[in-house]
């Protein structure tokens, strides 16, 4: 994987994601290698190309320095294409030198990741009047994690985090999407227990979406578990009304638990 360093004409740009003003990338392309990732379908970058290269975006923290003293402040994504805390962020850290600029203006900063690293900055992120953790989820098998995720943290790292951030006293949330197709209805129950033991009460949900390319990626990805490819494939193509319900009943014990619960998108 080659990691190219440029420069950036932006850091600030106009989001159309519920609930967000701004989004802010310092990075183009993740070291995640997430098989389900959508990013490549919204930068139009080929998916076989996807994952080759990385640019770090070196200048972001003071094109965002210049830009938050013009625009009207407003809640900014951090990152709503690729993880800001993937492992180049340990070497670059520019998530936590833009983090450092919009403190200035106190911009909210509403974060989602699947690192750990996040907790490296939590000193800066209590500082801001405004700011939200979301950590995503999207099963609690870390087997099936390891097949479509490879190079993410596993999922007791994930909520050990949320649970670091939580006790800080940060608000957080977990992103539980794509919900893998091999949630359960039984495991409805456990999964927001967990989620609550971590410090959580803001759960997002979202389905698995099969953007163009998606759905042959995760088919390579499961080769090596035939059974668990039958699975997925079941569940998303014969039972149409699969998500409907995983939704309704997470929706239902959720509201039990008064866990404030979100359909993404």
């Amino acid at each position: 994987m080659k990691v190219l360093e440029v420069h950036c004409n932006s850091g600030l740009s106009r989001s159309t994601l519920p609930g967000l003003d701004f989004s802010l990338n310092p990075y183009r392309g993740c070291m995640h290698n997430c098989a389900y990732c959508y990013a490549p379908y919204v930068l139009r970058i080929p998916r076989e190309q996807w994952g080759e290269a990385i640019e770090v975006k070196k200048n972001i923290p003071l094109m965002v320095a210049k830009e938050i003293k013009i625009k009207k402040p407003g809640i900014v994504g951090i990152s709503t294409v690729t993880d800001p805390y993937q492992p180049l962020e340990q070497k670059y850290k520019l998530t936590r030198f833009c983090l450092e600029q919009l403190l200035c203006y106190d911009f909210p900063a509403h974060i989602q990741t699947k690192s750990p690293l996040v907790t490296r900055d939590i000193d800066l992120l209590l500082r801001f009047s405004d700011t939200q953790v979301m950590v995503s989820i999207g099963t609690l098998h870390d087997n099936e994690r390891r097949l479509l995720e490879p190079y993410t943290a596993s999922i007791p790292e994930r909520f050990a985090a949320l649970k670091k951030c939580a006790d800080a006293g940060l608000k957080t949330a977990v992103f539980f999407g794509p919900v893998y197709p091999t949630t359960t209805i039984e495991e409805i129950p456990q999964i927001l227990d967990m989620i609550q033991k971590a410090g959580t009460q803001e759960l997002w949900i979202d389905s698995l979406r099969i953007k163009p390319g998606i759905w042959e990626n995760i088919q390579k990805k499961l080769l090596q578990n035939p059974e668990l490819l039958q699975t997925f494939s079941k569940l998303m193509f014969d039972k149409k009304d699969y998500y409907k319900r995983i939704r309704e009943e997470i929706q239902k014990k959720g509201k039990e638990r008064e866990l404030k619960i979100i359909d993404a998108f």
